[in-house]
C-alpha cells in the first residue's frame, strides 16, 4: 500500500464502525452554506439513482399545457389522412356513373296569369348533337380558353382553380367557375344544377371516374353538346345557328370566342337582347381571345385582326308568339336577377309559375297600342313606319305588382323586349326626379330662394348654367325657344331645359342621381351621371325602371320593389320560396311624402294644361310627364293615377340592323313627341284598365310655399295648349282621341268636370294680378283680347294703379276647336317682364 493518505469518497458510502474521523457536533439551525450545502453535499441523504435513467423532464405548466406536442400533431395528421383516404375509397366505389339526366327530355315551365289561366308554356328544346370533328378548332380552343385552359394536361378536379374562383368571386373580380370542363359536363349531362352538398360530392367522384374511363376528346365533345348558350340553344351546333346562321364546323375565331363568352352568362351577354351589356360582353370576348394567344392557339397578329362579329337578330319560339315570349322573358329575368332560380335550373323545366300579370289589363294594353299606333302604320309606303316600336309597363303603386306589360309587336318577329331594354334615353320624363330631389334636400336657388313649384327661373334658350365647375354648359330648349322668367311649374308644363339644368346644379347633380336611384332607377343605369345634363334625361333606363320610379311617386314616396311573380311550385307540389317584400331593403321611404306629393301636384298641371293634355282622356285625375330622346329616336309618357302607374315609350329601330332610328315622319307626322302617341296609348289603356273601379283623387301633402306663388302673375294671353317641348300639339293635327285632321295643334280632352285651374298666369316680375275664369276648359290658342292688353287683361296704367278689363278669345289655329274665355282681372302693376305661362293651380286634397 502507498504511504499517502487515501482521499475520502465524495457522496454517500458505507463506513466501517469506528474508522475515520468522528462527526463533530450538529450544526446550528439555519441555511447551510459552503461546500456541503445543497443536494448531494455532505450530511445530506441522497436517494439512489436508477441505473441508466437521465434527468426527469419538468411538467408543462400555464398556457404551454394547451399547445399540442409534436406527437399529438403527427398522430392527428396521420389519423385524418387515413380517414380521408378511407372515405375517398368508399365514395369512389359507391358512386357509380349514372345514366344521362333528363336534360335532353326537358320538361316545360308553365307560366300563369294572376287568375290561374295559362299565359305560356315553354319546353321546346333546340339541340343538335355533333361529333367533335364537326366543331371548328377555333371554337374548341375558344371554349378551352374561356373555361379550362389546362383541360388536356390537368386532372378532372383542379383544387387551385376552385380556390382561385372562390377568391375572385369574393373580392368582386367577377363570377368565375371553379369547376373544370369535366365537372361541368358531369353537372350538365349526369346530374343537375341544384346547389347542394350531395350533388357536389357526386360530381367530384363521377368526374374522377369519368376522367379515367373516357378520353379528353369525348368529354369535351359531350360538354360542347350539352352546354346552354341562351336563345333556347343547347349545344354549340344549335348556338351557331341561333347566333350566326352557320354550322359549328364553320365558326370563325371571333364567332367561337363570342359563343364561349356566352357560357359565363348566356342571356346577359346576348348583345342584341341586352345592348346595354355590350361593354361587359366585349370584355369577356377579349378575355377569351387573349387566353387563346396565351395558350399559343392564336398568334398576336391574328388576334389583332379579329373584329367583333355582331350576332344576328334573334327570333322567338313559335310557341311564344305575340306578347307571351316577352312576358316569359321578363319573368325569367326577374327570377334569375333576384337569385330565386338560376338560369340553368330554370331552363330544365318542371316549374309552375304564377305571375302578377292580370289578363284583362294585359289585353287592354295590347289593344291600346294597336288602336293608337300599330293599326295606323303604313309600312309599304313609309319606310320610317317600319322602324316604329312600342313598350309599356303598368304597376300597382300600393303593392309594386306589375299588372301588365307590352314588349313589342310579336316575340317571333322582334325578339328584344321593349319594356325591359336599357338603350333609349328617357328624355324629359327624368325632370320630375330633379324637382323631387330639390324638395327632398331643401334646396335653394343660387340667390338663396327655396325651390318650390312657384320659384321663378330664367328660361332663356342656351342660358349657361351657373355654379357648376365642370366646364361650360348651356342647353338648348326645344326649337330654340326662350321663355324668359318662368316659374318651375310652368317650366315643367313646357319642359324647359334651361330651367331644369340650372335646378340640377342648385340641387347638386349627385343629389339628383341619388334621388333617382332611391325612386327606382338601377344604380348602374347607363349614362346616369352626376352632371347638369342629368336633368335632360340622357340616362337610358328601361320602361320598367321608369314605371317603378313613377309608382314610387304615386305611392307618396314609398318605394316597394316591383314583383312579377306571386307563387312558384316544382313538379306540382314543392313550393319555391320567394323573397318577402317586407324583408327586402327596397321597401323603404325613398323620398319624403312632401317631396313626392309636391312633385305629383306639378305633374297634374302637365296633364291639365301642359304638354300631356292628351292623357286627360283617361277620365281620371292624373299626373304625368312627357319626354323625347335626342334626334327623336324615342318618345315617352310616364304618368299615374292614384291607383295605377304606367309608362309608355314609342321607339325607332331598324328591324334588320337593330340600329336606333329617328321617328321624324313616322305615322305621317312631322314629329312624334311624348304628348302625342305615347300619351294617347297611356290614356286609352288607363281608362280601360280601371273601367268599373271607383274614381279616386290624389291625397297630397305639399311643401310649404307650393300653393302660393312666389312671384306675381299676369294673364299674358300665352297659349295653353301649344308650345314647349314634348307637346302633343306638334304631332301635326292629331286630336286628343287619336283622330287626325291633317292640321297642326292638339285639342284638350274634357276634364271630367274639373277646372284645370288656368285662372291665373304669370306676368311681369314685379306685378300682381288676380282673376277668375269664366269657363271650365283651358283657354283656346290664338285668342284675341278686348278691353285690355294681352299682358294683364286690362289697360296698363301707371305703377300702382288698378286696372281692369275682360278678355275673350277665339281660335286662330285651324284644327283647334273655337271657344271663348271670359274673365276679369284686377291688380297692381309695378313693373314689366316677359310673359310666362300657367300659374299655380289650386291644390286638391
Amino acid at each position: 500500500m502507498s504511504d499517502e493518505p487515501q482521499q475520502r469518497s465524495q457522496g454517500w458510502a458505507p463506513r466501517e464502525p469506528g474508522t475515520g474521523p468522528r462527526p463533530g457536533p450538529a450544526p446550528a439551525a439555519g441555511p447551510r452554506t459552503g461546500p456541503g450545502a445543497g443536494p448531494g453535499g455532505p450530511g445530506t441523504e441522497q436517494k439512489p439513482k436508477g441505473k441508466g435513467k437521465g434527468k426527469q423532464r419538468p411538467k408543462r405548466t400555464g398556457l404551454r399545457r394547451l399547445v399540442p406536442t409534436w406527437r399529438m400533431l403527427l398522430g392527428t395528421v396521420l389519423g385524418t389522412a387515413l380517414l380521408l383516404t378511407g372515405l375517398f375509397a368508399l365514395g369512389y366505389f359507391l358512386v357509380e356513373i349514372p345514366s344521362a339526366n333528363a336534360a335532353a327530355i326537358k320538361q316545360s315551365n308553365v307560366f300563369l296569369y294572376a287568375d290561374g289561366s295559362q299565359l305560356a308554356r315553354d319546353g321546346d328544346v333546340n339541340r343538335e348533337n355533333v361529333p367533335l370533328t364537326h366543331i371548328s378548332k377555333d371554337a374548341q380552343h375558344a371554349t378551352l380558353a374561356a373555361e379550362d385552359r389546362d383541360f388536356y394536361s390537368e386532372s378532372a378536379i383542379d383544387p387551385k382553380a376552385m380556390l382561385r374562383a372562390g377568391w375572385n368571386t369574393a373580392t368582386g373580380k367577377g363570377r368565375q367557375s371553379g369547376s373544370t370542363i369535366t365537372q361541368q359536363y358531369v353537372k350538365n349531362y349526369y346530374l343537375g344544377q341544384e346547389q347542394t352538398v350531395t350533388r357536389k360530392v357526386k360530381e367530384f367522384f363521377i368526374s374522377i371516374k369519368l376522367d379515367r374511363e373516357k378520353s379528353k376528346d369525348d368529354i369535351l365533345e359531350g360538354y360542347l353538346n350539352t352546354s346552354y348558350y341562351g336563345r333556347n340553344a343547347y349545344g354549340i351546333q344549335a348556338a351557331a345557328q341561333a347566333y350566326y346562321g352557320v354550322n359549328a364546323k364553320d365558326l370563325t375565331v371571333g364567332q367561337g370566342a363570342y359563343l364561349a363568352a356566352l357560357l359565363n352568362a348566356p342571356s346577359e351577354y346576348d348583345v342584341t337582347a341586352h345592348p346595354e351589356n355590350k361593354a361587359v360582353a366585349l370584355a369577356r370576348w377579349n378575355y377569351v381571345l387573349d387566353g387563346m394567344v396565351k395558350q399559343k392557339w392564336l398568334t398576336r397578329a391574328a388576334r389583332d385582326r379579329v373584329a367583333f362579329p355582331e350576332p344576328r337578330q334573334a327570333k322567338g319560339s313559335a310557341g311564344l308568339s305575340g306578347q307571351r315570349g316577352y312576358l316569359v322573358q321578363a319573368v325569367t329575368a326577374y327570377l334569375t336577377s333576384n337569385k330565386i332560380l338560376d338560369e340553368d335550373t330554370l331552363t330544365r323545366g318542371g316549374y309552375r309559375i304564377t305571375t302578377t300579370l292580370q289578363k284583362p289589363k294585359q289585353d287592354a294594353f295590347v289593344k291600346a297600342v294597336d288602336d293608337q299606333v300599330m293599326d295606323r302604320l303604313d309600312r309599304k309606303n313609309r319606310t320610317v313606319d317600319t322602324y316604329v316600336r312600342a313598350g309599356g309597363v303598368a304597376i300597382d303603386p300600393s303593392s309594386g305588382k306589375v299588372l301588365a306589360m307590352y314588349g313589342g309587336i310579336d316575340y317571333t318577329k322582334q325578339y328584344v323586349n321593349n319594356a325591359t331594354r336599357r338603350d333609349y334615353q328617357v328624355g324629359s320624363t327624368f325632370k320630375p326626379f330633379v324637382f323631387a330631389s330639390a324638395v327632398q334636400n331643401g334646396s335653394r336657388t343660387e340667390d338663396g330662394r327655396p325651390i318650390t313649384p312657384n320659384t321663378v327661373y330664367d328660361g332663356t334658350d342656351q342660358r349657361p348654367v351657373r355654379g357648376w365647375n365642370g366646364g361650360p354648359y348651356a342647353p338648348e330648349n326645344e326649337d330654340g325657344e326662350s321663355y324668359g322668367d318662368i316659374s318651375v311649374r310652368t317650366a315643367t308644363d313646357r319642359s324647359v331645359n334651361s330651367v331644369y339644368a340650372q335646378m340640377a346644379v342648385d340641387v347638386g347633380p349627385a343629389n339628383v342621381e341619388k334621388t333617382a336611384v332611391a325612386l327606382g332607377l338601377p344604380a348602374d343605369t347607363p349614362d346616369l351621371t352626376a352632371s347638369p345634363s342629368i336633368a335632360l334625361g340622357p340616362a337610358t333606363a328601361s320602361v320598367l325602371d321608369m314605371a317603378e320610379a313613377y309608382a314610387t311617386l304615386a305611392n307618396h314616396g314609398r318605394h316597394g320593389a316591383y314583383t312579377l311573380v306571386e307563387k312558384i311550385t316544382k313538379d306540382g307540389s314543392e313550393s319555391v320560396e320567394l323573397p318577402a317584400p317586407a324583408d327586402t331593403s327596397a321597401d323603404r321611404q325613398a323620398v319624403s311624402r312632401e317631396a313626392a306629393d309636391t312633385t305629383t301636384s306639378m305633374l297634374q298641371s302637365v296633364v291639365d294644361g301642359g304638354t300631356g293634355q292628351a292623357a286627360q282622356n283617361a277620365g281620371r285625375p292624373a299626373a304625368g310627364k312627357t319626354g323625347t330622346a335626342e334626334e327623336d329616336t324615342a318618345a315617352w309618357f310616364a304618368g299615374y293615377t292614384p291607383d295605377l302607374a304606367t309608362v309608355v315609350a314609342v321607339m325607332g329601330q331598324d328591324p334588320d340592323t337593330g340600329a336606333h332610328k329617328s321617328l321624324y315622319g313616322a305615322l305621317g307626322q312631322a314629329r312624334v313627341n311624348g304628348g302625342g302617341y305615347p300619351a294617347r296609348i297611356w290614356a286609352q289603356f288607363t281608362r280601360d284598365a280601371l273601367e268599373g273601379t271607383e274614381v279616386s283623387d290624389f291625397d297630397l301633402e305639399l311643401q310649404s310655399g307650393a300653393e302660393e306663388p312666389d312671384e306675381p302673375d299676369y294673364d299674358t294671353g300665352a297659349p295653353d295648349t301649344t308650345g314647349g317641348q314634348d307637346d302633343g300639339g306638334t304631332d301635326g293635327g292629331q286630336d286628343a282621341d287619336g283622330t287626325r285632321d291633317g292640321t297642326g295643334g292638339s285639342a284638350p280632352a274634357p276634364t271630367n268636370g274639373r277646372t284645370p285651374d288656368r285662372d291665373r298666369t304669370e306676368g311681369p316680375a314685379h306685378g300682381r294680378t288676380g282673376g277668375t275664369s269664366g269657363g271650365s276648359s283651358p283657354s283656346a290658342t290664338g285668342g284675341t283680347h278686348t278691353g285690355g292688353t294681352a299682358t294683364d287683361g286690362g289697360t296698363t296704367g301707371s305703377p300702382g294703379s288698378a286696372t281692369g278689363g275682360a278678355t275673350t278669345g277665339t281660335t286662330a289655329d285651324s284644327g283647334t276647336p273655337t271657344g271663348t274665355t271670359a274673365g276679369t282681372t284686377a291688380g297692381t302693376t309695378a313693373g314689366q317682364g316677359p310673359p310666362g305661362g300657367s300659374a299655380p293651380r289650386h291644390q286638391r286634397h
